[in-house]
């Protein structure tokens, strides 16, 4: 199963963005590690992992501490040994909703008519929904670019880098 892996690490001159190998990886901690390594003084530093246009696992530490991981789908657990490898171990799957909250209806005011589920009904998102709610992107609105029909991980991933401010940095990364 192919993958691109991309860093996106802010540091006070603002972002910047390298692609990692996972190759060799043999556990969350290594990747971990070799997200570290991309610059050991960010303040936040985010992986975006996208395998075979099917699966995002987006991994997030703060000051180097902290691993916080979201995966767009724990079947990717069983498709490959690196999706075992970051998302095997997370037992939570994420709906968007806290416990006892009821699910709310989409919000209207678009053309389209048609509300969209929060979760991709064949997709199981699982960890931390909520790993960019401090960066200006919800738990739901997160699960709803991974559920939204036609979106492929890459697309997702351009969305977060665009409200994040690091669209152009891993955009160039894709180039080389």
């Amino acid at each position: 199963m192919s993958y691109f892996a991309a860093a996106a690490v802010r540091v006070e001159g603002g972002w910047t963005a390298e692609e990692v190998s996972l190759r060799g990886a043999t556990d969350i901690d290594e990747v971990a590690d070799r997200l570290r390594d991309v610059e050991p003084d960010a303040d936040l530093s985010l992986l975006f992992v996208e395998a075979d246009d099917a699966y995002l696992v987006i991994l997030r530490l703060d000051e180097g501490e902290d691993l916080r991981v979201f995966g767009s789908d724990s079947a990717y657990a069983e498709e490959s040994r690196l999706g075992a490898l970051l998302v095997g171990d997370l037992k939570t799957s994420v709906t968007g909703v806290e416990d006892g909250d009821e699910p709310r209806p989409a919000a209207s005011g678009g053309d389209d008519d048609t509300e969209q589920p929060a979760v991709d009904p064949e997709a199981d998102p699982v960890g931390d929904a909520d790993i960019l709610a401090d960066q200006g992107i919800s738990a739901q609105k997160l699960l709803a670019l991974c559920a939204h029909e036609g979106m492929l991980p890459a697309d997702v991933t351009a969305e977060i880098c665009q409200v994040l401010g690091c669209a152009d940095e891993v955009e160039e990364l894709r180039e080389v």
